[in-house]
């Protein structure tokens, strides 16, 4: 499925890698029965206590930092609701995804799972999580992505016409699809910032749900962060001049797709962040918003990193950040 870099991009050098975890805290569990467990077949059952002392809410974080670095701090990249960083990583039919694209043209990037999700794992709910997951079917992304031409879109597999998500690789990026819990906001907050003050100052970019931890991680390290790049962002906090004060000097970029006129749950979001830009404009904040069909750039689903013209929405990003002395 790996795709060979075009001849025209720059080569990928990187001259360190590595990963780590961040954040998180002890809890307790007790009450709990034991229980005897065959953990292979045909094994004697081994004893089972559950009860005890677990570490939980820790953040997986993956780094790459390039031979020659050109950017002038590094990139995160923070993924979005029920997803974990392989958002980022090769897209599901085989094409280079952002995280090594920035990485080619001279990004340190850092690449995350957020709390309760992928490599970060998860806690025993409702002992220490105290809720259920919500889990993602198949018809979900497709029907509420804007991949699929609305509600009842997925029976039928038809698509919207001219979607540059990569369909015949759909079933492929379901497997990405993660357990997530609506309780862990604080949790989640925690780790991005300690990542921040471990590894800023950085450029932090955001698709969906992120674009929360991120505003919160800013206004309380503004001094750490650069820059932010909101992908459709779906999630604000408060927006009074005083929340948003952190904010004056920070340059913000926020993207939009395609579609989002034809669905009225996108229409919606969108109206949110349109009162966002407006808020944080009127408290001295500096943002530029980008509809990519507005610059030509047309087809996109709210997976904008994984569609076929992935390349041309990061060359935006690129620009944006160069103009602003972030890239060299």
């Amino acid at each position: 499925m790996a795709l060979p870099a075009l001849a025209e991009e720059p080569p990928l050098l990187v001259s360190g890698m590595g990963s780590f975890h961040i954040g998180g805290r002890q809890a307790e569990v007790s009450g709990r029965p034991v229980r005897e467990v065959q953990l292979a077949p045909g094994a004697r059952p081994v004893r089972i206590d559950p009860n005890g002392t677990y570490r939980v809410d820790g953040m997986y974080v993956q780094y790459h930092h390039p031979a020659t670095r050109r950017g002038r701090v590094p990139l995160m990249l923070w993924h979005g609701g029920g997803m974990t960083g392989v958002v980022w990583e090769t897209t599901p039919d085989g094409r280079e995804g952002w995280q090594t694209w920035f990485l080619r043209r001279g990004w340190s990037v850092y690449v995350s799972d957020a709390v309760e999700r992928g490599r970060s794992g998860w806690a025993m709910f409702p002992d220490i999580t105290p809720a259920e997951p919500i889990f993602l079917t198949m018809a979900d992304p497709w029907e509420r992505f804007r991949i699929g031409a609305g509600p009842g879109s997925w029976r039928s597999r038809s698509a919207i016409p001219g979607t540059q998500f990569p369909t015949d690789a759909y079933e492929r990026f379901t497997a990405q699809l993660v357990p997530r819990w609506v309780v862990t906001d604080a949790a989640a907050t925690d780790a991005y910032t300690q990542l921040l003050r471990q590894v800023g100052p950085a450029v932090v970019l955001t698709h969906a749900q992120s674009s929360l931890y991120a505003l919160r991680v800013a206004k309380a390290e503004a001094e750490r962060v650069r820059a932010l790049v909101l992908l459709e962002p779906t999630a604000f906090g408060p927006m009074t001049p005083e929340e948003l004060a952190p904010l004056r000097g920070m340059p913000v970029l926020v993207l939009y797709g395609d579609f989002i006129e034809q669905d009225p749950r996108w229409s919606a979001a969108h109206e949110r962040g349109t009162q966002f830009v407006e808020a944080l404009r009127a408290a001295g904040g500096q943002v530029e918003v980008v509809e990519l069909p507005d610059r030509g750039i047309r087809g996109n689903s709210h997976l904008m990193m994984m569609d076929r013209n992935n390349g041309a929405v990061a060359e935006v990003v690129q620009g944006w950040l160069a103009a602003r002395g972030l890239w060299e």
